[in-house]
């Protein structure tokens, strides 16, 4: 199988499993909230996990919490936010092309009580940052705009939307999940308050993720019943998962560059297979100046993409129709439908995601794959 759908998960890096098997077979499986040897033990491991995963994005260990997955991240990051500082004020500002994990919670938060601006985007996806400034009134206490998009790989000015919310002291969450092992990130020049961020999408486990939570931050757990994590998220942490977590952390960020600069010679490979096998009038790419290089967006003419979705699995070839989150969902994708994208746009929109564990061949039989069905479709 061509495996092309790397940001709804990736494969474990084969570091990765031995580490977290490693670890299973070991000594050291006891619960870090022991107090015996065993327990002792895990608990060294815990914190080395949460110092080297720290050390990726600047942040000091201490500012940093595991959890059991970027949603819940999300949703940690937004409830505690907002129960933090109740007193203050109860309005929300986040964007039309965030991930379900963030709308859904603030479509919660409103039942509660809440107000929520949701933000426009251009034609490319892009949250302009003068838009966060004419939002904010008085009883603004958080703005909610992800670093990367999942489905386009729009990357967001988030260093300008954090100095509007940092001149109006209100507290700034970006959903990095696509962005973690994508570009650098340093919360020491970077002025954002809280981070979301999944094992699953640097080649590390499913199960596990972490909360970026600024030292000293008005911000209150939501999940009670243990002490773990400092209190601030209870639950006996998953230890074969952290200890993954942090190795495909540290594989990832010690090439970064090099992955980046082989993962934007993948996506140009497929962009030029394309072009010459098909007529440039026949799709569309949907993308942005700024993008990441792992994710390529294309609107077929006059497709139905789930058809030509089975179609490649039937070739042996995965991607997806957006986000794996709402898959199965006859509803189109809020993200092309915000960036103004017609109907027909929309309906035959592909997304192909790169990792640096495939390579050239494989993606020009991709390509080469695609633009045969599409012609054979389009006729």
């Amino acid at each position: 199988m061509i495996y092309l759908d790397n940001a709804a998960t990736t494969p474990l890096y084969p570091e990765v499993k031995e580490h977290m098997v490693e670890h299973i077979n070991s000594d050291s499986f006891g619960n870090p909230s022991s107090v015996h040897r065993a327990g002792r033990k895990g608990k060294a491991l815990l914190e080395d996990a949460r110092e080297l995963i720290a050390n990726t994005i600047n942040a000091t260990p201490g500012e940093i919490i595991f959890t059991g997955s970027g949603t819940e991240s999300i949703n940690s990051a937004i409830i505690g936010t907002a129960y933090a500082n109740i007193l203050r004020g109860k309005h929300i500002i986040t964007s039309a092309v965030e991930h379900h994990a963030v709308l859904n919670t603030c479509e919660y938060l409103e039942q509660q009580g809440w107000d929520v601006t949701y933000l426009p985007v251009d034609s490319k996806g892009w949250v302009n940052p003068q838009h966060v400034l004419e939002a904010i009134r008085k009883d603004t206490i958080l703005v909610s705009i992800m670093y990367v998009n999942n489905e386009v790989g729009t990357i967001q000015a988030i260093e300008e939307i954090a100095r509007v919310t940092s001149r109006y002291n209100i507290t700034l969450h970006s959903d990095m999940v696509q962005a973690y092992g994508k570009l650098k990130i340093d919360v020491k020049s970077l002025p954002v308050d809280l981070i979301s961020v999944s094992a699953h999408k640097i080649h590390g486990p499913k199960g596990v993720g972490l909360l970026y939570i600024k030292q000293k931050l008005a911000w209150s757990p939501y999940i009670f019943g243990g002490k773990q994590e400092r209190g601030r998220r209870a639950g006996t942490e998953n230890m074969p998962g952290i200890l993954g977590f942090a190795k495909a952390a540290e594989i990832t960020y010690n090439k970064l560059d090099a992955t980046s600069r082989y993962l934007q010679g993948l996506k140009d490979t497929f962009i030029n297979v394309l072009n010459t096998h098909l007529d440039s009038s026949k799709y569309t790419l949907n993308e942005a100046d700024k993008v990441i290089p792992s994710i390529l967006n294309i609107s077929f003419k006059g497709i139905d993409a789930e058809s030509l979705l089975i179609a490649l699995d039937l070739a042996s070839i995965a991607c997806s129709h957006g986000s794996a989150c709402t898959s199965g969902s006859l509803e189109p994708s809020h993200v092309l439908e915000a960036m103004g994208l017609d109907k027909e746009s929309i309906q035959g929109a592909l997304r192909f995601s790169f990792s640096e564990l495939n390579n050239r061949e494989e993606i020009e039989t991709a390509a080469l794959t695609v633009a045969n069905l599409v012609k054979k479709m389009q006729k």
